[in-house]
């Protein structure tokens, strides 16, 4: 079993305390507050967190399952926009919006859809996510 860690502290109340992130890995290392939760303000977040690794998941998953398929892709690029609104009783992740564009030689348009459907499906972040609404977008391009 492959096992992931990255840690959380935060300090102070909701609106006036800040935190830090530090993924497991080193890779980065950043703050997070109130404003960059909840207006525009400087640091990360969650939402953003699960989004950069919903697009990181989805984007291997698919590469994966077009290789599988017989199709070597030159490029895979995914955007993931996590939506969180204010519901009843708080905050909640309600959508997931992944728009993906990809250049792969040899394939037909259905097919290309097919299996970025699939892959949406068997992406494991989508799994873990699969309590939320997951739409997307699949774009077949030159390269």
């Amino acid at each position: 079993m492959i096992v992931r860690k990255s840690n959380a502290e935060w300090r102070g109340d909701l609106k006036s305390g800040t935190g830090s992130v530090a993924l497991g890995s080193g890779a980065y290392t950043g703050p997070y507050s109130f404003q960059s939760r909840f207006e525009s303000g400087t640091g990360t977040n969650p939402e953003e967190l699960i989004a950069a690794a919903h697009a990181g998941c989805y984007s291997m998953a698919f590469s994966h399952a077009l290789a599988s398929a017989g199709f070597a892709p030159i490029r895979v690029a995914t955007t993931a926009s996590v939506k969180l609104e204010a519901v009843a009783g708080g905050f909640a992740i309600t959508g997931i919006d992944l728009v993906m564009e990809a250049a792969v030689p040899n394939i037909d348009y259905e097919q290309f859809q097919t299996i970025a459907a699939e892959a949406k499906v068997g992406c494991p972040v989508s799994k873990a996510l699969v309590a939320v609404p997951i739409a997307l977008v699949a774009t077949l391009v030159g390269e």
